[in-house]
């Protein structure tokens, strides 16, 4: 059953900002009667701008900053209508990674936010979203927790969290009700959020102006430029050989020794390398000792998959499991264990290294 709390609170105009995927932001949104072909007015334009803004924040820093998409120094009147503006602007772009990447930013935006609220105002979200929620202050030796959640609202959403102490089986559970720090009640709020927006992202969106429609363009540009990078945030700023996954220093020895390099095992080793750091120019003379090794056809790749000709869209290398099944992956290791790309094993690896060394030098070809 539902407890009272949450139940009469009101949300705010600023509620409304930092929520604005809730029911009553969408009322406020109706009552302002927007009409989207009157985007020169300058208000319009303002709102338009936000829209604008706020995608480009979930393109260029994603679920790493949520900061970067809320505006404090933007009124209500324009940070509420904005966010129905940005789902229709991403959900005309018909591009399922994009809409991912918004939606994605957009519920680590109110995950952030929630963490600074009451109990109150978390429940009165949770509410919204029909969890039955109650508040429940009580600890279990060194772990304190606010609230209860009913078994099927809890796996509905931790299902889609990729640790170990979200299984059920590691939780504390009593009478079909499961126990949450505020922390956590918002980190499962945000898989509702989630999913919430990437069901509005998918309703078809009739003919947009032309005003719109090149906003659109030059965001799902931005997008494809920067898809790559997006995926492996803080990469090194030099490539680090020590820390490769053992099939890329295979293929990474290999280059050099003039044996012949399977189409899969080349683009493997060339994304890895872009993506280390490394330079164009740099992964071009690698491959230079190869048998067959075409100046021309080679530059023309390395290039296509830094993303600095063609689509324009810098590539990353295949995951393990496909790596597995054309017989890249030779050697795994005991960090290979658990690992389902080779970029995510440098970067642990390199971790690992830090923690050993107190810094982990770049050695360079």
């Amino acid at each position: 059953m539902l407890s009272a709390l949450g139940r009469n609170l009101e949300l705010s105009l600023n509620d409304l900002a930092k929520y604005p995927f809730v029911p009553k932001a969408a009322e406020y949104v109706k009552s302002l009667d927007l009409r989207i072909s009157e985007l020169t007015d300058p208000y319009l334009e303002r709102v338009l701008r936000r829209a604008e803004a706020r995608i480009e924040a979930a393109i260029l820093y994603g679920s790493k900053n949520t900061q970067e998409t809320i505006d404090d120094s933007e009124t209500d009147d324009v940070e509420i209508p904005s966010f129905p503006i940005a789902v229709m602007m991403v959900g005309s772009s018909r591009d399922s990674q994009f809409k991912r990447r918004f939606a994605l930013a957009e519920a680590k935006r109110a995950s952030s936010l929630l963490k600074s609220e009451d109990e109150r105002k978390i429940a009165a979200i949770a509410r919204i979203f029909r969890w039955k929620i109650r508040s429940e202050k009580r600890a279990f030796g060194a772990l304190v927790y606010d609230f209860t959640l009913h078994f099927s609202d809890y796996l509905r959403n931790a299902a889609y969290i990729q640790d170990a102490k979200w299984k059920l089986v590691n939780r504390l559970m009593l009478e079909g009700e499961v126990y949450l720090s505020r922390v956590e009640a918002g980190r499962l709020l945000e898989e509702e959020v989630r999913r919430q927006i990437e069901t509005r992202l998918n309703i078809e969106v009739g003919q947009l102006s032309k005003n719109i429609t090149e906003r659109v363009d030059k965001l799902k540009h931005l997008f494809l430029e920067t898809k790559g990078k997006a995926q492996f945030d803080e990469m090194p700023a030099e490539t680090i050989i020590e820390a490769f996954p053992p099939c890329i220093r295979e293929l990474y020895n290999a280059a050099p020794s003039g044996l012949h390099m399977s189409h899969i095992g080349r683009f493997a080793l060339a994304s890895f390398l872009l993506n280390s750091g490394m330079p164009v120019e740099a992964v071009i003379e690698h491959f230079r000792p190869t048998s067959d090794f075409s100046e021309k056809m080679t530059r023309y790749q390395v290039e296509h998959i830094a993303g600095v000709r063609g689509s324009r869209n810098k590539y990353v290398p295949p995951r393990c499991d496909t790596l597995r099944t054309h017989g890249i992956c030779l050697g795994a290791d005991d960090l290979c264990r658990g690992v389902k790309h080779p970029l995510t094993y440098y970067k642990r690896r390199i971790r690992t290294m830090k923690t050993q060394t107190g810094t982990a030098a770049p050695q360079r070809e």
